[in-house]
């Protein structure tokens, strides 16, 4: 019987955004147009844009913070977007934080700090108390001890309690995708790039690669769907041997206010539409208008919206054609 409850743990953070006209190069001197302070991380993320999809969805943060400035920002933002705090736990250390280097309309650097999130781990998760449907775990290859091994602890208990699993990762050029492998079996669903993906599978990312990226994550082991974006579309490998594509949207110019939380907005699409019992065609659509809407603000969360209101605003976009 479904709760219709999704639960979403790991990374928190508050992202303090610096936009640039430009970024400099080195030893030069660029002028910050604006300064201002959002939730950032997988949890906030993913949470609050859940909540704004389909706001009468039960959500859960779990995670770790600090006992300070920072903390309290994140705990409010999430309360007040019907996000429950109640397994959020308290660190001695202060709470994660990154400088986001955002330039208009393009990419954004990162700079951050791992504070509390670096110790988020198993003992911090009471799965006895979680009555979840799905429970997502984010990021990989940015949380120590996630990474470490509590994450594949964290992802076999939550079957064992009959909790689907959904994961995400962080890019980083390193070897260190390995770490992320033996967790695929104990993994529902898998919602990455096209770069992580290339890396799990050692392939290259082209575009022309990505089903059979996807095909080949499954033989790893994820147990229902590999979900797979990238700027021109995105994938998904069903375990029954379904391969689905769709285009993302041509956006106008001047849209695109920033790209931080795209991801993140995506992959919340791709839970609702998972949780919904859409087809696979439905998922990919919930993730790229989600993905669209994210791209309207310059943080992660203000420019999502409830679903209908997603399609009445992407109602005129044309598509990417994609050829795979």
């Amino acid at each position: 019987m479904k709760n219709n409850h999704i639960a979403v743990a790991g990374s928190i953070l508050v992202d303090e955004i610096n936009a640039v006209c430009a970024y400099p190069k080195e030893g030069e001197l660029t002028k910050i147009i604006s300064v201002s302070k959002a939730v950032g991380g997988c949890v906030p993320n993913v949470a609050v844009d859940l909540k704004k999809i389909m706001p009468e969805l039960k959500v859960s943060a779990l995670g770790k913070i600090g006992d300070d400035e920072n903390g309290i920002f994140v705990k409010g933002v999430l309360r007040n977007s019907g996000v429950n705090t109640d397994m959020l736990v308290s660190s001695k250390d202060k709470t994660s934080f990154t400088q986001v280097i955002s330039v208009s309309g393009g990419q954004r650097t990162f700079f951050t700090y791992p504070g509390a999130s670096a110790g988020f781990g198993y003992d911090d998760i009471d799965l006895d108390d979680i009555d979840a449907d799905i429970l997502h775990l984010g990021y990989f290859l940015l949380l120590q001890k996630i990474d470490g091994g509590d994450g594949l602890i964290i992802l076999k208990k939550a079957k064992q309690k009959g909790i689907e699993t959904s994961i995400d990762l962080v890019s980083e050029n390193s070897d260190r995708y390995k770490c992320v492998l033996p967790c695929l079996p104990f993994t529902d669903y898998l919602i990455i790039n096209e770069l992580e993906a290339g890396r799990l599978t050692g392939l290259s990312p082209d575009i022309k690669n990505i089903p059979e990226i996807a095909e080949k994550l499954l033989k790893l082991g994820v147990n229902q769907k590999v979900i797979i974006h990238f700027p021109e579309g995105s994938v998904c490998a069903d375990k029954s041997g379904e391969i689905t594509t769709l285009g993302s949207y041509k956006l106008p110019d001047g849209y695109i206010k920033g790209t931080t939380g795209a991801g993140d907005a995506f992959c919340a699409g791709c839970l609702i539409g998972i949780n919904s019992g859409l087809n696979d065609g439905k998922i990919l659509e919930y993730g790229t208008l989600c993905a669209a809407m994210a791209l309207s603000s310059e943080d992660a969360v203000s420019g999502m919206t409830d679903i209908n209101t997603a399609y009445d605003k992407c109602h005129d976009f044309e598509r990417n054609k994609l050829c795979l």
